[in-house]
């Protein structure tokens, strides 16, 4: 039970970070030329792996995978979100 509860954390916290650094990249950083670099989704994913990597060392349930996994999810956010961009595939929302 302990497993699935881990294996449910992790796949919403991968589906969460994709979503939330793409619309971050598409709507607040469409301007800075830095996220259009091929090592800036490498950066990102290594600092959510930073962060993450401490979560689990005090979280039971948060592991190194999910560390892993939202590192991987982060940098594939930033890489979309740099490529909406270059397609000019992003819209404004409200707020």
């Amino acid at each position: 039970m302990l497993f699935l509860l881990s294996l449910l954390i992790a796949l919403v916290a991968g589906v969460t970070a994709f979503a939330v650094s793409r619309r971050f990249v598409r709507e607040r950083l469409r301007f800075v030329n830095a996220v259009q670099r091929r090592s800036a989704p490498v950066i990102a994913g290594a600092g959510a792996l930073a962060l993450a990597s401490l979560l689990a060392l005090f979280l039971p349930l948060v592991t190194t995978y999910t560390a892993l996994g939202l590192a991987v999810a982060v940098g594939l956010g930033v890489s979309t979100g740099a490529r909406d961009i270059r397609r000019g595939a992003y819209w404004v929302t409200g707020g």
